[in-house]
This record gives C-alpha cells, structure tokens and sequence, in this order.
C-alpha cells in the first residue's frame, strides 16, 4: 500500500513512518508548513508548540529521518489554509468572549484536510494517509459508518480532539498508534534507533502570548461579581477564560475564578469557585460520528475538555441541530466555544461547539 505519513519530527509520527516501511508499505513523509512569517511576537516561543517560528528545526529533523530510510519528503504550505480557517477562528472566538479550541479546528480543516489535499494537488498519490494520533479508527460492517475509538493508552487519548472528522475522512485514515501505550512507542523508537526517541511531546498551539495572534489594542473593562459589584479592572475579556482562577490582581476573601463575559459591556464576571458549577450546556455545529445523529434523549458520557474522563451525561436533541446536555454530576468551568464529545463504550458519537452552559 502506498501510505503519505504526516509527519512533524516528533517521536509519534517518525515511530509511524518506520514501522509502515517495515511492514513492507511504499511510504512518503509530508510536513505541513503553517507558521505565518509576518506574526510579530514578544518573548521566547518555544520548539515544542504547534503554531512555532521554529517549525523548520522540525522540518529538518522530518527530513531527515526520510532521507535516512530512502523514501521521499515533501513540505507542504498550508499556511494560507490555516491562517483563514484556524487563526480567523480562534480572533474571532477570544473577541467574542467565547474560549476556542484550535487543535479541534486544525485537526478538522488543516491536518486531515489542507494536508492530503494539497499533497494530492501537487501531483502525489496516496492509498491511505497516515499520522501519529492515539486513537483507533475503526468501521462498523452492521451500520456501515467509521468510528473513532480512545486510544489503549487513556492518558494520552486524541479522540477528543479528531471528533469532527467526517466519514470521508476517516475512510482514508490510519492511526498505527492508537492500540499502543506512549512507553511503548518510545521502546520502539529506540530500538529502531531513531534520535527523536526521547524528544518531548508537543504542549500546546501555541506557546507565547496570544495577543501576538489576537493583536488587539486594550479595552479597559471591569472585573465584577453576578450581582454587578465593581471589584477591579481589566485590559480586554480576551486575556481570560472561564474557570481561570489567576492573573486578575483582584484582594478578596478567598480565590476568585472567571465565571462569564458580557461581551456588550466588556465585563469580565467573577466569583467563588463553588460558582463555577454547572449541570449542564447547550451545543451546535455538531458533527456525528459513529451515529446520524439523534432524534430522542439518550444516555452516553461525555467530555468537556481533552484530559477529563469521560462522565455519564443525558443528552436530548434540541430545534436548530442543537443539543442539550445534562451532567449527572455538575462540572467546573463549562466554556462556550470548547467542544464537548459524546462517547459510548469509549466510541466516539458526536460532538458539537459549546454555546452556553445551563
């Protein structure tokens, strides 16, 4: 089989490459370029983040595990791909006082997408397309649908992340990793001598300060509780999300935490951490997975954020493709514009954007 591998210098990808040669598969390395050169940036940003001035040191590690097993490379630009469908998002989002997931909308638009698309516009043809995500992409011969599974190794699960993947593009996805723990993945790589064996993971999209991206001038607003007291000022509702309990330099009797923005008059609201409780949200833009879709209430779990376990919720289908869900258990920190993904024996059904919390 003739599989194009996605690969980003990292350990995962370069496991991937090697073993799918090993196994006797025509493979071809390909590394998405998405860094913006005109991003104007303070500080030290770090290697090890997505969205980086230093992808080529990526780039050339990449490189140079291609040449060293004898098969091509190509850097493909998908800069212009994400700065429109990853980058206009995640503005947008902040601006709106709603909490983006860009790895969600990369993994949708940019990765599974922009990547293949443009590797296939340069005159390259692939059977599958491969990458170094942990999770299992199976398909289901009863209902003839693709499913994404949770990876063996839980704490290292990227199901969270791919929900939004259609059928289309599951058909043409391998994920080798997905049934392996990361310690095993890394025995690999150092049995099959490879420098990266050790290299860390990735942390974050991006490691320096989001205003580079946003690039917004301040807008003084306040800091205020649910019953509208004044407590302190802040320089713009982008710098916060719900939930986030420091950087406010506001005194008070115990710990405050974001609850919630009013975007019309720029406040940030605040309170105590039993205030950040909720027992449910209202999602749209959803995208079904290993189901159509629903048209009764259904029992499932669910997760609001990539590391949380999954927790037992009770879904009901709303007008306007929206869904309610309901928490058995009340969670913390419910932020609009983050996904939640439903589960059912550790497949994943479906997800959408998070609208509000209930």
């Amino acid at each position: 089989m003739k599989i194009l591998v996605g690969m980003s210098g990292g350990v995962d990808s370069s496991v991937v490459a090697t073993m799918l040669q090993k196994q006797g598969h025509e493979v071809i390395g390909a590394t998405m370029s998405i860094w913006d050169k005109n991003t104007v940036f303070r500080g030290d940003i770090h290697a090890d983040s997505c969205f980086s001035p230093h992808e080529e040191q990526d780039i050339a590690v990449a490189e140079a595990l291609c040449r060293e097993l004898g098969i091509e490379y190509h850097v493909l630009d998908c800069s212009a791909r994400y700065k429109q469908m990853v980058l206009e998002n995640f503005k947008h989002e902040y601006k709106s006082g709603r909490t983006p997931n860009p790895c969600v909308m990369c993994n949708s638009y940019i990765k599974f997408k922009a990547l293949p698309d443009e590797a296939r516009a340069q005159g390259i043809t692939f059977d599958k397309f491969a990458t170094g995500h942990y999770a299992q992409i199976l398909y289901n011969a009863e209902n003839k649908r693709y499913e994404i599974k949770r990876a063996a190794d839980y704490s290292k699960d990227q199901s969270y992340f791919i929900y939004r993947l259609t059928q289309e593009q599951l058909a043409q996805v391998l994920m080798p990793l997905g049934s392996f723990t990361k310690k095993h993945v890394r025995e690999l790589a150092t049995e099959y001598g490879l420098e990266v064996s050790e290299k860390p993971d990735s942390q974050d999209f991006y490691s320096g300060d989001i205003n580079d991206i946003l690039q917004n001038e301040p807008e003084i607003g306040n800091f205020v509780t649910r019953d509208g007291r004044v407590l302190g000022q802040h320089k713009g509702i982008w710098n916060y999300t719900i939930g986030q309990r420091r950087g406010m330099g506001i005194a008070a009797e115990r710990p405050l935490y974001v609850l919630g923005f009013n975007k019309e008059k720029n406040e940030v609201i605040v309170g105590f951490e039993e205030e950040c409780e909720c027992s449910g949200l209202i999602a749209e833009e959803l995208c079904w997975s290993a189901i159509d879709g629903i048209d009764a209430p259904i029992e499932c779990e669910a997760k609001i954020r990539s590391s949380q376990q999954p927790c037992a919720v009770r879904v009901t289908p709303l007008s306007d493709a929206r869904i309610e869900v309901k928490f058995f258990t009340k969670q913390k920190a419910i932020a609009p514009g983050q996904s939640v993904v439903l589960y059912r024996d550790d497949i994943v059904l479906g997800g959408g954007i998070i609208k509000e919390s209930v």
